[in-house]
């Protein structure tokens, strides 16, 4: 069943052909797995007019994807960052460099309480690069996103969805509709959703209620071979699709309650960066940043 199941969303994939960029992932080494070598298929695509440069990137130490999007189509070749980690932030520019790429804005899903965001260090680094995070976040950034929000590099854009629940400013970024726009659409979700799992809601003003009823509405919504990027994998996972998470999620496959039940059984540890890390988020991610990357 396994196999059959993992066939479908290959053929799903490989059914938009193109969709798929020629150019090698920066990822790091996939570990030998059938789920990394089915999954790893579908981490670069581009739009019907070959307008969407992708690529998903990883950090190990907190397990924290970044994604980056570009609209290569454009003379500018303008670019966005999601969810940046401060410690692999050269790693980022030296990639949006050799791509020729400029990079207008480094976004984040949420406050994180894992690792420190790279925001502020890529403000610092390439002058007029933009920060942005949602208003709800009560966070410092230049620019702040409230639900229905638009965010453009090019011809391409991103739908912003609420989805709070594991912190009270979580949201989801969503590629847009439209045959111009990426296809498959593609759900940068954040910790609201990560793949057979789901954000704790223990701290940072989360509640399992609001998650339930954020995932159900905001993410389980969209058409079902929209692709899942989570904030974070630990794993194997790199993408998954809402149908297939719909049905087999463990946790949010069940009714309210059970839900709820569940969150407030995990007994998971103190997170250990949590208190260096949330207080430089709500920051940008330096305490101090330097006027001139204003």
């Amino acid at each position: 069943m396994v196999m059959t199941h993992f066939s479908r969303l290959r053929q799903l994939l490989l059914l938009q052909p193109k969709f798929l960029s020629s150019q090698p992932r920066p990822l790091r080494s996939p570990p030998p797995t059938f789920l990394r070598s089915v999954m790893g298929s579908s981490s670069s695509f581009s739009s019907s007019s070959s307008k969407l440069l992708f690529r998903q990137l990883f950090e190990n130490e907190s397990s924290t994807f970044t994604y980056l999007l570009a609209d290569v189509s454009h003379p500018d070749k303008p670019a966005l960052l999601i969810d940046p980690v401060d410690k692999t932030v050269d790693r980022d520019l030296k990639l949006i460099d050799e791509l020729g790429l400029k990079l207008i804005y480094a976004m984040n899903t949420h406050v994180h309480a894992d690792h420190v965001t790279g925001t502020g260090l890529l403000k610092t680094k390439l002058p007029g690069v933009k920060s942005v995070i949602s208003k709800a976040s009560g966070s410092k950034a230049d620019l702040f996103l409230e639900p229905g929000d638009k965010v453009s590099i090019g011809d391409i854009y991103l739908e912003v969805r609420a989805t709070p629940g594991h912190t009270a400013g979580c949201v989801t970024y969503v590629t847009g509709e439209g045959a111009d726009q990426p296809q498959p659409r593609m759900a940068f979700t954040g910790d609201a959703v990560l793949i057979r799992g789901c954000g704790r809601t223990d701290f940072q003003e989360g509640s399992s209620d609001q998650l339930y009823e954020s995932v159900h509405s905001q993410i389980f919504t969209l058409p079902k071979d929209t692709l899942i990027y989570p904030a974070h994998d630990y794993k194997g996972f790199e993408v998954i699709t809402v149908g297939e998470e719909m049905q087999h999620n463990p946790r949010l496959t069940k009714d309210k309650e059970t839900f709820k039940t569940i969150m407030s059984n995990l007994n998971l540890s103190y997170p250990k960066m949590i208190d260096v890390a949330v207080p430089a988020n709500m920051v940008c991610g330096l305490q101090d940043v330097p006027s001139q990357a204003n």
